[in-house]
């Protein structure tokens, strides 16, 4: 009786954890996504997602002391969509936001003068549901 109760047990704890594998790895989890369609003296890309939240970082090098940017979004239906830089020496030069039904869907200006040299870009997506696009070049 003992063999029976066990084999018994065995089974049940199989069918459990197939179950749990099969419903918790669906690919219903939101996603979000940044990619990098340009580089060099100036730095652009594309920001997706279905709900999803991500953080990119990417390092640039500006020979100048600010940047003229650019970033979008369209298609959206909801998130934000932050565009945040600092400079070689890690000061906050810009930290601009777009959140869907909240203002406009695109911003560009120049960002405040910081220190030349290898800067750091950073895209945050939160819960973002849509698409949209960003551009950054070296300021006058």
């Amino acid at each position: 009786m003992k063999q029976l109760n066990f084999n018994f047990l065995s089974i049940v704890a199989l069918a459990f954890s197939i179950v749990l594998l099969t419903t918790g790895c669906g690919e219903d989890d939101p996603t979000a996504s940044v990619s990098i369609n340009e580089t060099g003296s100036d730095l652009g890309g594309d920001v997706t997602g279905d709900g999803g939240s991500t953080v990119r970082s990417y390092k640039w090098n500006n020979s100048l002391r600010t940047i003229d940017y650019n970033m979008d979004i369209t298609a959206a239906k909801g998130g934000s969509f932050t565009l945040s830089v600092a400079d070689a020496d890690g000061t906050s030069v810009l930290n601009q936001t777009l959140v869907v039904g909240q203002g406009d869907d695109s911003k560009s200006g120049v960002s405040a003068t910081g220190t030349s040299g290898e800067w750091t870009i950073t895209v945050t997506l939160t819960d973002f549901n849509g698409d949209g696009s960003f551009s950054i070049s070296p300021g006058n």
